[in-house]
């Protein structure tokens, strides 16, 4: 692994992690007023397309980062749509 893939892999980490503190605390209070539906949808569609990009490029760290920030969209679409008052 050469510096410039462990750069890859630091930056993947660093904005990876940066949306758990939003999914638990979205878990935790079920307060999903700040988020917004069409962003995320938006977000999670792009998200898509870096991760088949990172498997075209066959880059480790586009496709961990990628793959991870996928499920965290997810879970906030999914409790944007489960705790929205109707």
């Amino acid at each position: 692994m050469n510096y410039i893939e462990i750069i890859g892999f630091v930056a993947a980490i660093l904005t990876t992690s940066a949306f758990l503190p939003q999914v638990y605390k979205t878990w935790k209070t079920k307060d999903v007023s700040g988020l917004s539906l069409p962003m995320l949808v938006i977000f999670f569609v792009g998200i898509i397309a870096w991760l088949v990009y990172g498997f075209y490029k066959n880059s480790p760290s586009m496709i961990m980062a990628n793959s991870i920030t996928l499920i965290s969209a997810f879970l906030l679409i999914y409790f944007k749509l489960k705790y929205s008052k109707k």
